[in-house]
């Protein structure tokens, strides 16, 4: 492993999320809000659900209940006045129905002069839910949607229509009350209605639309879960008020000041990132070769969130499975490649993402692993554990999806002169990959 590199990567890392924790994010949207006559209550569904409530309850000093369902792992001590759950993800669980319940009930019989304050992060569309079908057969769906390769707008499509809180649905269970949401975007282009699925905003996306992208994947479904996607979701709510805070491209504008601290001349690719991960990782893996060899370091950054097809029985995460099919474009390089999830959880597993460098397909080889067999396994996870090449954050308290950098060594002090990038002072080169951006 190239020490020098992975330490760089680490610091990169570090910075990028700190960047990007909602403490503060939140508190400011909160200087916006004024309470109503009545109750002020406090919802918080999502990865990021604790830390936002617990910045929520700092700023308000008082609220007179409230409900927080985060993931596993992710609840980091008590908020008063607030029951915090723990539920799963990215497969929704009994936990999470139960949870889902205690918040319905917080809110119902509600008046027009009580509040509720609905602080909504990435991973709600798991964890806040009220199945409108048997709680296995949800799950069932579920996974045919995370196996299948559909992009989170899809998945969440279809997940709308068969529950009993997304797609706006919420927000009519706390009418007449007023909700003031505030949100922590995890999808791209930060879409309200697909945000964990929109419990609180109206949704877009149409039955017809439904029912297309169950047919596009060859869904399994009953009789009932595809009559429910036939129907229509809330297309107008008039109780809301709502507030998008931190977003992907705030990770990456964290990475590349990094970056360029580090003495790397910051390139940004994209902040849309929407392929497989494996030809996200190939093509970052083709960027540092075409560009090896000469001018002052590089790095090139995309943010985003990619997907995976998955064939084979082993453990992973988008993250990983991008580092992973990085790992043969750069052998020999002194390049590294490393990808995470901002909420430090990459798929069913405690890694944030994963690290490869030139050394890397070196050191797999010396353990009779083969990159193309453990890609096809969808066992990126113990390929990179083996050749330490996990990266462990631990639950984060944010997410604003994923970030991916390409890190190319060269000679300090001299400069390549790409075209001038969206941040400021960086610079960028076009993005002539396979890669869909959204």
């Amino acid at each position: 492993m190239n020490r020098n590199l992975r330490r760089d990567a680490d610091r990169i890392i570090s910075a990028s999320l700190r960047a990007v924790l909602p403490d503060e994010a939140v508190q400011r949207a909160l200087r916006e809000f004024r309470p109503g006559a009545g109750r002020t209550l406090l919802v918080s569904a999502g990865k990021a659900g604790w830390q936002m409530a617990r910045a929520a309850a700092d700023a308000l000093g008082h609220v007179d209940g409230g409900v927080v369902i985060t993931k596993y792992g992710h609840v980091k001590g008590d908020i008063p006045g607030v029951t915090c759950c723990e539920a799963g993800h990215p497969v929704p669980d009994e936990n999470g129905f139960s949870a889902t319940e205690k918040a319905l009930g917080l809110v119902r019989g509600l008046t027009a002069e009580d509040t509720v304050i609905f602080l909504l992060s990435g991973g709600g569309s798991a964890l806040f839910e009220k199945p409108l079908i048997p709680g296995g057969e949800l799950q069932d769906v579920t996974k045919q949607l995370l196996a299948c390769g559909a992009d989170i707008v899809e998945i969440n499509t279809i997940r709308k229509r068969l529950s009993g809180v997304k797609g706006g649905r919420f927000a009519q269970a706390c009418a007449p009350a007023h909700i003031f949401s505030v949100v922590l975007s995890d999808v791209l282009g930060d879409p309200l209605d697909m945000i964990a699925s929109g419990p609180a905003y109206p949704d877009s996306s149409t039955g017809e639309q439904a029912l297309s992208i169950a047919d596009k994947y060859g869904l399994q479904l009953t009789p009932e879960a595809r009559a429910l996607l036939k129907q229509e979701t809330p297309k107008q709510l008039d109780n809301v008020t709502t507030r998008v805070t931190g977003s992907v491209r705030e990770l990456c504008a964290a990475a590349a000041k990094e970056c360029e601290a580090l003495g790397y001349l910051p390139v940004y690719l994209t902040d849309r990132l929407a392929c497989e991960a494996r030809e996200a990782g190939a093509f970052l893996a083709a960027i540092l070769r075409t560009h090896a060899g000469g001018g002052r370091p590089l790095a090139y950054i995309a943010g985003g969130e990619t997907v995976v097809r998955l064939t084979g029985k082993g453990l992973g995460g988008r993250n990983q499975e991008l580092a992973l099919a990085a790992a043969p474009g750069i052998a020999g390089l002194d390049a590294a490649v490393f990808s995470l999830g901002s909420d430090g959880t990459d798929g069913p597993t405690d890694a944030a993402g994963g690290y490869v460098d030139g050394d890397t397909l070196h050191a797999l080889k010396a353990q009779d692993i083969e990159v193309s067999a453990a890609l096809a396994d969808n066992d990126a996870y113990h390929a990179l554990k083996a050749v330490d090449g996990l990266i462990m954050t631990g639950p984060t308290g944010t997410n604003v999806n994923d970030v991916a950098v390409a890190l190319l060594a060269g000679r300090r002090g001299q400069a390549e002169r790409p075209s001038q990038s969206p941040f400021t002072g960086q610079r960028r080169s076009g993005n002539g990959s396979g890669c869909r951006q959204r």
